[in-house]
């Protein structure tokens, strides 16, 4: 019988992100690479992401640097960052589409619907796979945990990490980071007074 892993999925390193984002790049998936790096820097949950529009994130043709939607789960506002890399990419993906289309990545199932969550796991699966990854060990969790747990790493700021996510509750954001008595610790360790 086949072991399904469980628990948190792992963040990716930032040597994975740039083995996947020059692999996307190298093949010329305009799509995957939109997608990859709209999930790195937006930190959304999977089922807010593939349902963004084109009007969230697109102003008088261009892509914004800032973003804020509604996330489906919490009904709360959250505010994101759309780095260079990710309007290039976008722009790249938005260029060679229908103008028409309403969804940032429409489902090819038909038109009027966006990609599924479903869609979007196999996918991150795949590019994970790419690296010789063991796929089971990440999942969509992993895009929305890799950017904030590297800057609690750097910065050790969780509260900035919390904004970022759009919890309501530090604990949450503790829990969801992982965050350990020894991270506390290294912390306090570092200051010197």
């Amino acid at each position: 019988m086949l072991q399904r892993r469980t628990g948190s999925k792992l963040a990716l390193k930032p040597v994975h992100v740039w083995g996947i984002r020059i692999r996307l790049q190298v093949a010329k998936r305009l799509r995957d690479l939109a997608l990859f790096d709209l999930a790195l820097d937006s930190k959304l949950r999977a089922c807010d992401l593939v349902a963004l529009r084109v009007s969230d994130l697109v102003s008088n043709g261009r892509v914004r640097t800032r973003v804020m939607i509604l996330q489906r789960k919490t009904g709360r506002p959250v505010q994101f960052e759309v780095t260079e890399q990710t309007r290039r990419s976008l722009s790249d993906w938005l260029a060679c589409r229908s103008l028409l289309e309403e969804w940032i990545f429409p489902s090819r199932q038909g038109r009027g619907r966006h990609l599924s969550t479903r869609q979007y796991a196999r996918r991150l699966k795949h590019w994970v796979a790419l690296l010789g990854l063991d796929p089971a060990a990440y999942g969509t969790h992993s895009m929305r945990r890799t950017k904030v747990s590297l800057l609690y790493k750097k910065t050790g700021n969780l509260r900035a990490c919390q904004l970022l996510l759009g919890h309501t509750k530090l604990e949450s954001t503790v829990r969801y980071l992982g965050v350990e008595v020894d991270d506390a610790l290294e912390l306090s360790e570092a200051l010197e007074l």
